[in-house]
């Protein structure tokens, strides 16, 4: 790690704050220089072509992937290192995990267990990891599935869902941990068409709670209409950014024109 400014005093005034972050796969620099500010309650999408950085800098908001340079804060809390003087240590494999139960994280392909039930799915983290009683647990998953309109498959398994439902089931996984962010990675790039809608409904239900969340999506119409802030990223480095609807509607720089003029 590099870059060993102290913490700035408004790191605690956002949710996510990334100062000059850098990721490397051997030569392969996959973010070169990432700096931007996602506030508590505001959803901040991330959108730029595939291979652009947008999903690896999603994971290392939680650490799922080790920076190599800069600085990442979640709360004003330095993700997965310890400043102590001038020098930065990374966290022990515990205390990362503490880090990351704040941080609920919903993927492309769902990752449910296939020989768990909905419920037993959404149940599974607070009882294991958190030590809430069985009987807590499945009432707030109860509460959780009837949220994203899943109640009535509690007690199917993976397999008798839907993708859309499937993808429901996993958002209120992740919300059963009670995180303070949320961070969706293409939720919706896996389903079909038919099915996108009733993902992006229960996305949107959050946005209107509250919840902070960081959107990584191609889902333009869920990035103008409930986004607050949106990032174009392009060759791993930010490109243009602003509000989602003058962004989408009068990009500045050629690359967004060219990549909008594709997807829009």
């Amino acid at each position: 790690m590099s870059d060993l400014e102290k913490t700035p005093a408004d790191a605690t005034r956002a949710m996510v704050r990334a100062e000059r972050v850098h990721k490397s796969y051997g030569l392969v620099e996959v973010l070169k220089g990432i700096d931007l500010e996602v506030k508590q309650g505001e959803v901040f999408v991330l959108v730029g072509p595939s291979g652009s950085g947008k999903s690896t800098f999603l994971r290392c908001i939680n650490h799922l992937e080790k920076i190599n340079a800069g600085r990442l804060y979640v709360d004003g809390d330095l993700v997965g290192y310890r400043q102590k003087g001038e020098k930065l240590y990374e966290l022990k494999d515990s205390e990362v995990a503490r880090q990351r139960r704040d941080i609920g994280m919903v993927f492309q392909h769902f990752n449910l267990f296939p020989h768990m039930t909905a419920l037993e799915n959404v149940i599974e983290a607070p009882v294991q990891v958190k030590g809430e009683t069985k009987a807590a647990a499945k009432e707030r998953g109860m509460a959780l599935l009837e949220r994203v309109g899943l109640a009535a498959k509690a007690g199917n398994y993976p397999s008798q869902l839907s993708g859309g439902q499937q993808q429901r089931v996993a958002i209120a996984r992740a919300l059963a941990m009670q995180p303070k962010l949320m961070l969706f990675d293409e939720p919706t790039s896996a389903l079909d068409p038919e099915l996108v809608g009733e993902v992006l409904d229960v996305m949107r239900g959050l946005a209107e709670e509250g919840m902070t969340m960081v959107v990584v999506t191609h889902e333009m119409g869920f990035a103008r209409e409930v986004g607050d802030a949106l990032v174009f990223m392009d060759g791993g480095v930010v490109v243009e950014s602003g509000d989602p609807r003058e962004v989408l509607s009068n990009p500045q720089h050629e690359r967004t024109k060219l990549f909008l003029s594709k997807v829009l």
